[in-house]
């Protein structure tokens, strides 16, 4: 043979080669990357709110697709309300573990020695978003972008008021403002973030604020015929307003899951992203039920078992669906170990990998038992609480919170797989059972509210990253018979009742930074009696008095610097009352706000 074509022959085997093993490698490292994982929760969605749980009335197309491309979970168990499941979400950890105790009032912060999964997929390599409702603390240092993600769009309460235009909302701590419909917002976001992060693994956790109540629709000139339409359909199909704005709510939510969905596809990300569907406690709707007993903030079904679909493309099994019980807490671990990474060794975690069931569609479930229990102001082992294993659930439901006397029953208990809608109380017929996990519920509430006591979180004052720091009125202990909390929506609730110098209003500050404070008062007042009324505000050693001037009405709010004081570094309370034992009828406070008084002298040193 001509030595030129042997030479040539072997040319063309070596590249064909390396072309293969090229190739080879571009697969193997396909394989070995992690993969993005798009987590998205929805707020005060029902188990019974979509297609898939057999509403007849409710349109969902895309949840119902993501179902037939992926595995249901029909036993996915959430908590009762909202902060105390991301808690759980976030850290693996039943929330009475992580210091979270309330839904507001400063209760609902998780600790700050809380390990988020955030930082763990962070620390191995994922860029990091949050494109919603955080609801696990909103002061500077238990802000989203610093407990783990790289990107936060969203807010910090457990509802914002307005739906349109939003005006609550913050970009990494930055307040700012914003043009229209508050999901098709947090959905632009959580888009634009997967398109600037497509070449490396991501985690996307787009957490909208609907069907949450207020029920708005587009209220806008502009977007308002788009609203009005998805409501008149339901209205159509024989549903209450209330009901029809709900549902409209969540098919709007579907139609923007289809956008996002749509993206991955677009940018060929399907066989590299796990995609979750959930909900984060029992729904507020009250049309179809799916034959579940309670709703939001009860023990019962309803108001923990929410919906729940995960695919992964070419991964996990297409039309799946298992009845295994598993809970939010699971998500942690299953993260870990999609990633590639351990747990830290040094986390006590209650949540257990469900990847297996993922990838098999099916099987056992990791727990023997599952537990729920909350009350909002202190947490008690007799108020609501539920715990459960596969077949027979045992339901507590004091709404006094009373302990139980010496001989009164333990519970309601009830066989889940005869009876999934709770509806036959058999305590009676298995005293045995009863007895078997009232006491194993008693233990594992005991252990996870070891050590804790469930305060509101000290306010931070003077961190670097928050210069201007609000008081609100749900942070504040109120002494007095007269003083009243009048609840407004978080930014807009206010301490009213100012009858007299006995009654007053007391924050717990963290102070970071010692020095001189600008005091900024927000409040209405009108009285027939005095023009002005006055308020005495004590911060340790210091005293301010401060005079307020009348506003139009006493739902017409004025900021006003009243003075300034001085605080020491550490904790400390700041206590504000009235300055006459005549008190200040009419004044409606809103919220204080701390400026730290920068010292040119000394900043220049």
């Amino acid at each position: 043979m001509n030595p030129r074509r042997i030479l040539l022959s072997m040319i063309l085997l070596l590249v064909s080669s390396l072309l293969c093993l090229d190739s080879q490698s571009l697969q193997a490292k396909e394989k070995s990357r992690q993969p993005n994982i798009i987590l998205v929760m929805t707020d005060d969605q029902g188990y019974w709110d979509t297609e898939i749980s057999g509403n007849p009335k409710i349109e969902t197309p895309t949840i119902k697709k993501l179902a037939a491309e992926g595995v249901t979970f029909t036993r996915f168990y959430a908590n009762m309300v909202c902060a105390p499941t991301r808690a759980g979400l976030m850290t693996g950890r039943h929330y009475l573990r992580t210091g979270l105790y309330n839904t507001r009032f400063g209760g609902d912060t998780l600790g700050p020695n809380e390990t988020t999964i955030a930082q763990v997929l962070q620390k191995a390599g994922y860029k990091t978003g949050l494109f919603g409702k955080w609801h696990l603390g909103r002061y500077a240092q238990y802000q989203p972008h610093r407990r783990g993600f790289d990107h936060f769009f969203g807010h910090y309460h457990g509802h914002i008021e307005r739906y349109t235009n939003p005006d609550q909302v913050v970009v990494n701590g930055t307040p700012v403002e914003t043009r229209g419909y508050v999901t098709d917002l947090f959905t632009d976001a959580a888009i634009d973030f997967i398109r600037h992060n497509q070449q490396q693994p991501f985690f996307c956790y787009l957490a909208y604020n609907a069907p949450h109540s207020p029920f708005l629709l587009d209220t806008s000139h502009y977007g308002q015929p788009e609203g009005d339409k998805l409501i008149e359909k339901y209205l159509a199909k024989g549903l209450p307003l209330r009901e029809a704005r709900i549902y409209a709510m969540i098919e709007r939510i579907d139609q923007n899951l289809s956008r996002l969905l749509q993206t991955v596809h677009d940018l060929n990300l399907d066989q590299e992203t796990v995609v979750i569907y959930t909900s984060d406690n029992g729904g507020v709707s009250r049309g179809f039920k799916a034959g579940l007993k309670g709703s939001k903030a009860s023990a019962y079904e309803g108001g923990t078992r929410v919906p729940f679909v995960v695919r992964w493309t070419d991964h996990f099994p297409a039309g799946k669906t298992t009845d295994a019980m598993v809970a939010q807490t699971d998500l942690f671990p299953t993260f870990c170990q999609l990633a590639g990474v351990p747990v830290p060794s040094d986390l006590k975690l209650d949540g257990k990998s469900i990847l297996s069931l993922m990838e098999q569609g099916g099987g056992k479930s990791p727990h023997q038992y599952l537990y729920h229990t909350w009350d909002r102001y202190t947490p008690n082992p007799f108020h609501r609480w539920s715990i459960h294993g596969s077949r027979f659930k045992l339901v507590g439901h004091d709404p006094q919170g009373k302990k139980e006397k010496e001989g009164e029953p333990q519970g309601q208990l009830y066989d889940l797989q005869a009876d999934p809608g709770e509806t036959k109380n058999v305590a009676s017929q298995y005293p045995e059972k009863v007895s078997e996990l009232r006491g194993e519920f008693l233990r594992w509430f005991q252990d996870v509210t070891e050590g804790q006591n469930y305060q509101p979180a000290a306010i931070p004052v003077g961190d670097a990253e928050e210069p201007l720091v609000e008081l609100q009125p749900s942070w504040a202990i109120l002494k007095g018979d007269d003083l009243e909390y009048s609840f407004d929506g978080y930014d807009w609730d206010t301490i009213d009742g100012w009858k007299s110098d006995e009654g007053s209003a007391t924050w717990q500050l963290d102070v970071l930074k010692p020095g001189t404070y600008e005091v900024i008062a927000s409040y209405g007042y009108s009285s027939p009696a005095t023009a002005t009324g006055q308020l005495e505000i004590n911060a340790g050693a210091t005293k301010l008095e401060c005079r307020l001037p009348m506003t139009p009405s006493q739902n017409v709010f004025f900021k006003q610097n009243v003075g300034t004081i001085s605080l020491k570094e550490g904790k400390q309370r700041l206590t504000v009352k009235a300055d006459s034992p005549a008190g200040i009828p009419g004044l409606r406070l809103n919220s204080l706000w701390l400026k730290s008084v920068i010292n040119p002298y000394f900043e220049s040193k």
